[in-house]
């Protein structure tokens, strides 16, 4: 079955009675060259195990069976369930798992669905969720790679240097647990019904080790979350608002053991560097100099 097709996917949805939810952020391709480069991009081989996110009616769905060895598919909503088991039915190495991703264990399903499997997780994420999601999938820490479809514009958020403009918390957060490559952009009109936005495919290799050493995950995280709190505010006066048990002087003192200028802002600090300032500040929080 053509599953970008327009007229089928129409027809499809007729028979089904199925509407579109603008809740749930539902937006079928139309262009078969994005899930098939989508999942050919992602490495996807026979001796993988692929998570997907949100299939929708199956098109990338189609495409990753046509090369995993094991694919599960975990959606939300319960009204595509005879849908797709007409779109997908001929697959016997996909499993279709109803539920929430963001309420199950993930790395419990990937052990229970890929035994013996290269892990990845493929998905076109909804527009409203994709931080939710994405933050998931790499916290999980149980995949190679992780590819998904987002908005062009969160995609280069993930991407940027220190400094920049888009820099900030997430983008940290993410090349903190992998390496992101933009692959390539998806314009609004491979779409039904059509966002607003141009999408890209982003590719995030996973890393099996820490970009630098961390002593404190949670507290690394919450002192990165504090600097770009109020970006236009200096490092002290945005860390001053989440650690309020230590004084400006004390914030100041290890903003300058890091060597860093007294009027330092968040947005220019690299992941190293977040790490010796949440090092310093776990110092000060534990009564040391």
């Amino acid at each position: 079955m053509e599953l970008t097709n327009l007229h089928v996917i129409k027809e499809l949805l007729t028979r089904h009675g199925f509407h579109f939810s603008k809740a749930k952020g539902q937006n079928f391709l139309t262009q078969a060259w994005v899930p098939q480069r989508m999942a050919q991009e992602a490495g996807v081989e026979r001796d993988c195990g692929v998570l997907e996110v949100g299939p929708g009616i199956g098109p990338l769905t189609q495409q990753l069976c046509l090369r995993a060895g094991k694919v599960a598919a975990v959606e939300v909503d319960q009204r595509l369930r005879p849908v797709l088991a007409e779109t997908l039915g001929e697959f016997e190495n996909l499993e279709v798992v109803f539920g929430d991703v963001l309420k199950l264990d993930i790395p419990a399903l990937v052990r229970e669905k890929f035994g013996g499997l290269r892990p990845k997780a493929c998905a076109n994420l909804p527009y409203y969720i994709t931080s939710d999601i994405l933050a998931a999938l790499l916290e999980a820490r149980c995949f190679e790679t992780v590819t998904v479809m987002v908005q062009k514009e969160v995609a280069q958020r993930i991407c940027a240097a220190p400094g920049s403009e888009a820099y900030g918390a997430f983008t940290v957060f993410c090349q903190y647990y992998a390496q992101p490559e933009i692959l390539f952009d998806v314009p609004a009109g491979c779409f039904i019904p059509q966002p607003k936005v141009t999408s890209a495919v982003l590719h995030l290799t996973v890393r099996d080790r820490p970009v630098c050493p961390v002593s404190d995950e949670k507290l690394f995280f919450r002192v990165v979350r504090a600097s770009f709190a109020q970006r236009r505010k200096t490092l002290v006066n945005g860390l001053s608002g989440a650690f309020g048990s230590l004084s400006k002087e004390q914030l100041a003192r290890c903003v300058a053991d890091c060597g860093f200028a007294p009027n330092v802002r968040g947005e220019t600090l690299s992941i190293a560097e977040f790490a010796c300032l949440a090092d310093a500040i776990g110092r000060q929080l534990s009564g040391g100099n």
